[in-house]
């Protein structure tokens, strides 16, 4: 006879035999019978705000490859977490939300915290959602919003679930796999192949879809064999492509004629695992330079369906890779120009943002991760800091802020020592700067660099950029970071002469747990996306 479990014990078993050693979330009253006698065994680590959960949830299942899970209050909570959400979903992130919602039989009265159509508000920015129709139906619907998590493309999934279910009976779920590892059809990859093996200059556009699948040596061995010119997806959120290497040749800015100014000469050029079409500002023209063959490979059948030219296949990136390589023949070609190499950065005051991204890259520890949400330095910050190794940048590649900070912590505890390490901007720190206390409590070997220019710099340059040079409510100032980090029990310093810089920024990386080193710059005068290569 099958064994009973309750609702709860029947999640929390099936959750264990997956290797979930975490949950994240903050709790509310509406998940109180979940949260009781919570196991042995299993981590809850605490967010002071949903958005900084979902986000140091995120840096976990970045690091573990696993899907990871979210306890979230009712609406309000789940409100709370909607901006995280939406970045977890367009980064391709696994994660299994699991929100708490008022007691069944109070639904008809419309009860204080309720979630009116639960299953609704999170979407379109999660993969699949659900409250189940009854309460023995919970632990199967967690079953297979785990499993939809992490089938290609992966993305957050959303589960709904009334406060009394938790002590119903329930029978277990089985855990079985989904292997979502496929390939294109072979016809379909030798006409990749043979427009590669014909072309005259060819490109590869490596987006974060590489790094995701663990595939940047495959990568490498294709833009070998072809001595193609390499560049990454606009805005990635991960670096899939060594930038050191003599064949990489910069970042697509996310601006439709410098992308298509940046491919002029290219006959052919093949886009891996990312939006080749992404754009925050519009230009007129064309997508493409005349006569550039696309094609982009990729397992995700929407993007593939909204991409406006080229030829889509679809399939996972590693294994279109590997089948491309058992089909492109060695060519020789002439290497791309080499990528222009700035200038050294002066070592005066008052301090410029890209001395401070030089003197860390020349500090950073062996296998250290680097975290990135400072958007006005971002092009000082590829041009100084090139990412060498997989696994080792992270970014915000949708634009939402408060995103970088708890995604450091998250993927800081899923490590096994590596030095992780933030660079963040002083007002994409203050969405999330809670996450510290995370950082804090669970002693998280993250190193936090603010470069304080005192504003929302990347608004004005995109400003000038589109005729309002200064606009209104981009100041900000007053802020003691230090004093906050204090508050929050994260120690830190502040850096505000260039002699100090190197010292402040060593000890910050050889720090027991968390840090914070503030580095007031200058703010960048340029406008957004204005050069070119």
């Amino acid at each position: 006879m099958m064994e009973r479990f309750t609702v709860r014990e029947a999640v929390f078993d099936f959750l264990r035999r997956c290797g979930v050693d975490k949950v994240f979330g903050n709790p509310g009253s509406t998940e109180l019978r979940m949260l009781r006698d919570w196991p042995a065994g299993l981590t809850y680590v605490l967010g002071l705000q949903e958005s900084v959960a979902v986000a140091t949830a995120a840096g976990y299942a970045i690091g573990t490859g696993r899907a990871a899970v979210v306890n979230l209050h009712s609406a309000g909570g789940v409100g709370h977490a909607l901006g995280a959400v939406f970045n977890a979903y367009r980064d391709r992130v696994p994660l299994l939300i699991i929100a708490g919602q008022q007691t069944r039989a109070m639904l008809p009265t419309r009860p204080f915290l309720a979630a009116d159509e639960p299953a609704s508000f999170p979407r379109p920015y999660v993969k699949w959602s659900a409250q189940p129709d009854r309460p023995e139906d919970v632990p199967p619907a967690i079953a297979e919003a785990f499993r939809m998590a992490m089938a290609p493309p992966r993305g957050p999934v959303f589960v709904s679930v009334p406060e009394d279910d938790w002590d119903h009976p329930a029978e277990p779920v089985a855990v079985r796999e989904v292997r979502g590892d496929y390939r294109a059809d072979p016809d379909d990859l030798r006409e990749v192949a043979d427009a590669l093996n014909g072309a005259r200059r060819p490109a590869l556009v490596i987006g974060a879809g590489v790094d995701e699948d663990d595939a940047q040596e495959f990568a490498v061995e294709l833009a070998e064999r072809t001595s193609a010119s390499v560049w990454l997806t606009p805005l990635s959120a991960r670096s899939g492509f060594p930038e050191d290497h003599r064949l990489f040749s910069g970042f697509l800015p996310p601006v439709r004629d410098q992308i298509a100014r940046r491919l002029d000469g290219h006959d052919v050029v093949v886009a891996f695992g990312g939006s080749f079409f992404k754009y925050h500002v519009h230009t007129p023209g064309p997508f493409l330079p005349a006569g550039t063959r696309l094609f982009h490979l990729d397992c995700d059948p929407l993007q593939a369906a909204w991409a406006p030219v080229g030829t889509s296949v679809l399939t996972t990136v590693r294994s279109g890779l590997k089948g491309l390589l058992e089909l492109v023949e060695k060519r020789d070609r002439p290497d791309p120009p080499p990528r222009a190499v700035p200038p050294p950065a002066s070592p005066a005051d008052p301090i410029g943002a890209a001395l401070v991204i030089e003197t860390l890259r020349s500090l950073l520890p062996a296998g250290a991760v680097v975290v990135e949400e400072a958007p006005s330095h971002r092009d000082e910050f590829h041009a100084r800091l090139p990412i060498t190794r997989p696994g080792g940048f992270l970014t915000t590649g949708s634009g939402a802020l408060g995103w970088g900070l708890p995604l450091a912590v998250g993927r800081a505890l899923a490590g096994s020592g590596e030095r992780v390490v933030c660079v963040i901007g002083d007002g994409s720190s203050m969405y999330s700067i809670q996450a510290l206390w995370t950082a804090a409590r669970y002693r998280a070997a993250v190193t936090f660099v603010v470069l304080d220019n005192g504003g929302y710099t990347a608004v004005r340059q995109l400003g000038r950029r589109l005729g309002t040079p200064e606009p209104v409510g981009t100041e900000l100032t007053g802020i003691d970071f230090v004093t906050v980090a204090a508050g929050l029990g994260c120690p830190g310093t502040r850096v505000s002469a260039a002699a100090g810089l190197a010292p402040a920024l060593a000890d910050a990386l050889a720090a027991d747990g968390p840090f914070l080193v503030v580095v007031p710059v200058v703010a960048e005068a340029s406008a957004a996306y204005e050069s070119e290569r």
